[in-house]
């Protein structure tokens, strides 16, 4: 039987948080490493809306969104319990209110009318709350880490990214510590590792 394939970029957020919990779930499978501005027929052909993470199962199932993906990997090993750590309206506000924010603040040209300096402060406000909740443990839920921080945490990554001394300089010890912990952890710097483009043989 053929093992699962994973279409990612390397520097997409949502395919962080998939190849993480494909890493941690210990799961083998292809890595295809997607150039976005040549993507591959093959990934199309499976899933025409053209955006990774794309896993393709064993069994031929195509599964086009990362939390899915996250799910898929965690129901078939959960080795640290992602599963029982997670908070779906954290991760909703992430995937919704915090996107738009961090969109319109870090590609704020690709925008009518947007003021970045406003995203950005909007952004702050949701992420002002993260700290406050990481005041009262290590992880979002609890001591150790779940699905929610690694559902959340490559995107308030970007957002730090987009101006690292700003950032860095803002009231959120709680939050800049876990951000901290997580980049710096074998996790992340194995899923970091650079791919060449994929091209079939």
């Amino acid at each position: 039987m053929a093992e699962p394939i994973l279409y990612s970029f390397r520097r997409c957020p949502y395919a962080m948080r998939a190849r993480m919990a494909l890493s941690v779930s210990g799961a083998d499978y292809e890595h295809r490493e997607v150039v976005l501005r040549d993507k591959p027929p093959q990934m199309l052909a499976v899933s025409p809306k053209g955006t990774v993470p794309v896993l393709v199962t064993e069994t031929g199932e195509v599964i086009e969104e990362s939390r899915d993906i996250m799910r898929w990997a965690l129901a078939r090993n959960d080795p640290e319990g992602w599963l029982d750590r997670t908070d779906t309206a954290l991760v909703e506000t992430n995937d919704g209110a915090f996107k738009h924010h961090l969109d319109r603040y870090k590609y704020a040209t690709r925008y009518d009318d947007v003021d970045p300096a406003d995203h950005r402060d909007a952004a702050l406000t949701i992420l002002r709350d993260l700290d406050e909740r990481l005041a009262q443990s290590a992880y979002l839920c609890g001591d150790t880490r779940g699905f929610a921080d690694i559902a959340i945490f490559p995107f308030i990554r970007q957002f730090a990214n987009a101006d690292r001394d700003w950032f860095d300089g803002q009231p959120l010890p709680h939050l800049q510590a876990w951000l901290s912990g997580l980049i710096e952890s074998d996790l992340f710097t194995g899923i970091m590792a650079k791919h060449p483009q994929w091209v079939a043989a």
